[in-house]
């Protein structure tokens, strides 16, 4: 199967939200974290949306890696900052938690800081930032991959860090919010996953061998014939801050909470940790939310500006209009919101059998 079935969005969600249900999860999570994985498709970040459905997250609630019955627990309560216990919970719907309890925070104490551990994959860091966007406050979501290890540091022989991901979204008044969501690897695994898939290379640049060589084969990631690099490529164009950002992500993903990490003393024996298909054991994630309307008045009005200024900027004769992070995304949420969803028939028919009412309802 090669086409698609554009499906409307209500209906996908609903489909998605019965499927975690009927595996445990409360009807309210199961809206939740439905909402979270059909982010991916909305948007167009597909790598990180349906796909990861089958693949990723059925598995981890049917072997029990995922606790579709756990509650996030609240182990330290300081007021701006807590710390809290995630329980294996499915991290769609959990890490989703852990930022409206830091939006509630920020609410009464202009900051809320809520470091997570034993959390597990939460799909796109960037639906996770926007929960606190849409509150008219800035997010910043970070995690790290628990005990997986995927990269490896500039001139290093083993992998010692996951693709840690980073997201920060603000408000643009009546545009769509400003929403970085970013691997500090080149691309994440999905990207990678996508191509091998659908039996194409990847560019120059994404992967090399263990001599440091490029490396064009999607398939030889999860041979482990090629590794991830970092953002910005080699070290003499910036790798550097990439490997930097990553370990800032450990730090404050994993460090703060007390999760695992990916630089252990099994690592240097090579280890790779679990990998993506199982479930990213010990993964930390922090939220950090400021409420800037707290601190002074105006920033609402000053966001607007900062975001439309970007838009008016001219550009370059033949070049596309000037955006923002986030702007590309907005346009396509809102178009498919109101003409549905494109679904690759194969994760449609994946869907089906789990939800055969979605079929009813179109």
């Amino acid at each position: 199967m090669t086409g698609t079935v554009v499906v409307p969005h209500a209906e996908l969600l609903g489909a998605v939200a019965s499927v975690f249900a009927g595996r445990g999860l409360a009807r309210d999570r199961a809206a939740t974290a439905a909402e979270a994985l059909c982010h991916g498709d909305l948007t167009g970040v597909t790598s990180h949306g349906l796909v990861n459905l089958g693949r990723l997250y059925l598995p981890l609630l049917d072997s029990g890696r995922a606790d579709a019955r756990a509650d996030l627990v609240v182990e330290r309560d300081l007021g701006a900052s807590v710390l809290a216990d995630g329980r294996r919970a499915l991290g769609l719907w959990s890490a989703a938690q852990a930022v409206d309890l830091a939006c509630a925070r920020a609410a009464r104490h202009g900051v809320g800081v809520v470091a997570l551990r034993d959390a597990t994959h939460f799909g796109c860091a960037g639906y996770h930032a926007a929960r606190a966007a849409r509150r008219g406050m800035v997010g910043l979501v970070v995690s790290n991959c628990g005990g997986q290890r995927i990269a490896r540091p500039p001139g290093g022989a083993v992998a010692m860090l996951g693709t840690n991901p980073l997201a920060l979204a603000c408000p643009a008044g009546d545009g769509h919010p400003f929403v970085l969501d970013m691997s500090t690897t080149v691309v994440p695994t999905g990207r990678v996953r996508q191509a091998a898939r659908a039996g194409e290379p990847v560019p120059e640049g994404w992967l090399v061998d263990d001599d440091g060589l490029p490396v064009t084969d999607a398939g030889a990631f999860d041979r482990g014939e090629a590794h991830l690099r970092w953002l910005g490529g080699a070290p003499e164009t910036g790798g550097y801050k990439g490997y930097g950002l990553g370990l800032l992500v450990e730090v404050l993903a994993a460090l703060v909470p007390g999760a695992a990490v990916g630089p252990a003393r099994e690592a240097l024996t090579g280890d790779r940790g679990a990998d993506d298909g199982g479930a990213d054991d010990g993964i930390g994630v922090t939220a950090v939310v400021l409420a800037p309307d707290a601190l002074r008045g105006g920033f609402a009005g000053d966001a607007a500006g900062l975001f439309t200024a970007l838009l008016a900027c001219p550009p370059l004769p033949g070049a596309d209009p000037v955006v923002y992070p986030g702007w590309h995304e907005g346009e396509r949420a809102a178009w498919r919101r109101a003409h549905g969803v494109p679904v690759p028939e194969r994760l449609y028919e994946e869907l089906l059998a789990e939800a055969p009412e979605l079929r009813e309802a179109g």
